[in-house]
């Protein structure tokens, strides 16, 4: 018969001084902010590319987890710009259960053709400015609790002579409407310090505007700025969404990012295709992924 009389004495030892058999789980901070989405690009009078919307952006404290569990994370790419035509939405960015949603493309076309709404997504794209038809509202943040909606482009009929578009949503603020002679600025982002300074992050992209107009600029926490011709793109590991296009391509929108805090008491144990940084200070451990593979990657922690 086994002898158990070890593990009975050890537990006792435990429990007399005040100490449980099993470990506390993890407890473990995070952000999540997903891939922005890619400004809208358009030719001529009709469809100046709306800026693209900023990653969905979440945060929390104290989330427990079961220690050894293999966990789920991804880091969402950006958007693609749009060719004449809506940016891509970016992708999402996940940890565990938390998904935050990729930002909404911005509008876009070719003249004289109709225009088509921002897309929706973590924030919303902005819309089209231009002189055809078409609806020019920007996309809405969806779903809610991510982000905000993206600016609206100026109508056709009130839109001479520079027909600006709207700016993308950020997770702060909704992208700025476009006038007759600018493009909306891209909603500002929402800071975090949970890496230990404040950053800003999921900024909205810049709308466009027609030949002689101001073009918007990028909301703070990475949002691209609109471009005489390219948009330019959101900053990578922000969710910052693209800038618009004018008489070419938007701006991609920038890659996403999750950060988890832990005490350092603990550790976090990443798969292969995770690419990561982590530093220690204050009693507690900050890993910053930037990139995962296109397989499923996890983290586990002990």
């Amino acid at each position: 018969m086994p002898n158990y009389s070890g593990i009975w004495t050890r537990t006792q030892q435990m429990q007399a001084k005040g100490q449980s058999l099993w470990p506390s789980p993890p407890s473990v901070d995070y952000l999540v902010v997903a891939g922005g989405g890619g400004g809208g690009g358009g030719t001529g009078l009709a469809a100046l590319g709306g800026g693209g919307g900023a990653g969905g952006f979440k945060t929390a404290a104290g989330l427990s987890v079961i220690a050894g569990l293999a966990l789920t994370v991804t880091v969402g790419a950006g958007g693609a710009g749009g060719a004449s035509a809506v940016g891509a939405n970016g992708n999402n960015s996940v940890f565990d259960t938390i998904t935050s949603t990729g930002g909404g493309g911005g509008a876009g076309g070719a003249s004289p053709s109709s225009t088509i709404p921002g897309s929706s997504g973590g924030s919303g794209g902005g819309g089209a400015g231009g002189g055809g038809a078409g609806s020019q509202i920007g996309g809405p943040a969806s779903p809610a609790g991510q982000g905000n909606a993206g600016g609206a482009g100026i109508t056709p009929a009130l839109g001479a002579p520079n027909y600006g578009s709207g700016g993308g949503g950020g997770a702060g603020a909704a992208g700025g409407a476009g006038t007759p002679t600018t493009g909306g600025g891209g909603g500002i982002g929402t800071a975090s310090s949970i890496s230990g300074s404040s950053v800003t992050y999921a900024g909205g992209g810049g709308g466009g505007t027609y030949s002689g107009g101001t073009n918007g600029t990028g909301g703070a926490g990475g949002g691209g700025n609109a471009g005489g011709t390219t948009g330019t793109a959101g900053t990578v590991n922000t969710g910052g969404g693209g800038g618009g296009g004018t008489t070419s391509t938007g701006g991609s929108g920038g890659s996403g990012v999750v950060i988890i805090k832990i005490p350092s008491a603990n550790t976090a144990t990443f798969s292969g295709g995770v690419t990561q940084t982590n530093a220690t200070a204050g009693g507690f451990t900050v890993y910053t992924v930037t990139a995962t593979s296109t397989t499923s990657e996890t983290v586990s922690f002990s």
